[in-house]
């Protein structure tokens, strides 16, 4: 192994060794009923993000509408979060950008574009990692619900850690060796694990499963999985059980046993996997949001990509915005405007499940987005009078 080779892993593990600090000074979440005012960070992103988000902020403003004239909560655009200002700064978010995250508490977040192999732009980090690690959200949180189907999930994914959190930093050890690395520490485990059975005793819920690959990956795996059996017992009217992630993306679609699974807890990349799929149930990632949490600051965003195709060939105001949708009524319910949220929630059922008076298919075949967000709105206005 050569000199950079060590220097670089060196490096890598004081950095890790850094996190695992400041995690240890273990920050109080923040306390939304306190602050006045609230301040909604709303970040576009690339592709189609624009619009999704902005048809997002105009449905939350609907809801929102004595909130904003009183000033108890104050909408705030984050420029230059695009690929074209990454790429021009060779920054996964650019400092200016980063500082005006951080005069928000919560965010809005549209889908952001991550280079890959031969496309045009450098070779930096996702936004999203790079976002999730710089606000230590370390836990991203996705339902799922089917009712008719019996499906009722909400995943807890470790956001910060795993093979994204240095991953865009492995060592090319000669032409012919390349090594990722996955990260695992006692902190950042425990603070997800239990984030997944808080949930469960406050939600009534009567089981956790947490899913590793333990009996291949030793060491971080086997880490991840002993903790939660230890936390496990904190909790003793809450059942643990604990599956493989290759047989558990199996189950999932196994109509006897999929109904067994309530809240489900995992490293990152088993997560990122595993939501994708829980979300093809109520009809693809397009229709799911994600929360991505921390204790300081929260991020709220659509599960799937930026879709450039769609812009470039002029069809992004055919975009589905349900995925946003869903994304800002977690992010409502999070800031302590329940009601809001589960008016919007229900709304959201209606448009797209029970009633579907309109419909989104990506073309003109179907609505805009903007037609789409009109009709929720519309919906959530009957809600309101019921």
């Amino acid at each position: 192994m050569n000199d950079l080779s060590i220097k670089l892993f060196s490096d890598l593990v004081q950095e890790q060794l850094e996190r695992i600090t400041k995690m240890k000074q273990n920050a109080k979440p923040t306390d939304y009923s306190a602050l006045n005012p609230i301040i909604i960070g709303i970040c576009g992103g690339d592709g189609i993000g624009p619009a999704i988000t902005k048809a997002a902020q105009n449905v939350m403003a609907f809801l929102l509408e004595s909130q904003l004239k009183t000033g108890k909560i104050i909408f705030k655009e984050i420029i230059g979060l695009t690929i074209e200002n990454r790429a021009a700064a060779k920054m996964a978010i650019p400092a200016d950008v980063l500082e005006q995250l951080k005069s928000c508490h919560i965010i809005l977040k549209g889908p952001t574009t991550t280079p890959q192999a031969g496309d045009n732009w450098p070779n930096i980090e996702s936004a999203n990692v790079a976002m999730r690690k710089e606000l230590d959200l370390f836990a991203n949180v996705r339902p799922v619900r089917v009712p008719e189907l019996g499906i009722d999930w909400i995943f807890f994914r470790e956001n910060t850690e795993g093979p994204y959190a240095v991953g865009s930093k492995g060592i090319n050890v000669t032409e012919d060796l390349a090594i990722d690395f996955t990260v695992t520490t006692t902190q950042g485990s425990e603070r997800i694990i239990r984030a997944a059975f808080e949930h469960a005793a406050q939600n009534n819920k009567t089981k956790v499963t947490v899913v590793t690959k333990a009996n291949v990956i030793k060491t971080t795996d086997g880490k991840f999985l002993d903790i939660a059996k230890r936390i496990s017992k904190e909790y003793p009217q809450i059942t643990l059980d604990d599956w493989y992630i290759d047989i558990m993306t199996a189950k999932l679609i196994d109509e006897k046993r999929r109904k067994d699974f309530q809240v489900l807890v995992m490293p990152n990349l088993y997560g990122d996997i595993l939501t994708d799929e829980a979300a093809e149930f109520q009809g693809g990632v397009g229709t799911a949001g994600s929360a991505n949490i921390g204790n300081q600051y929260a991020m709220f965003e659509a599960i799937h990509g930026s879709a450039p195709r769609m812009v470039a060939e002029g069809r992004d105001i055919y975009a589905d915005p349900a995925s946003m949708l869903r994304a800002a009524a977690m992010l409502l319910a999070h800031i302590g405007c329940q009601n809001e949220a589960t008016v919007l929630t229900k709304a959201l059922d209606i448009c797209t499940v029970s009633e579907r008076k309109l419909v989104i298919t990506g073309r003109d075949t179907g609505c805009t987005c903007n037609q789409f967000a009109d009709y929720v709105m519309q919906t959530c206005k009957s809600l309101w009078t019921v």
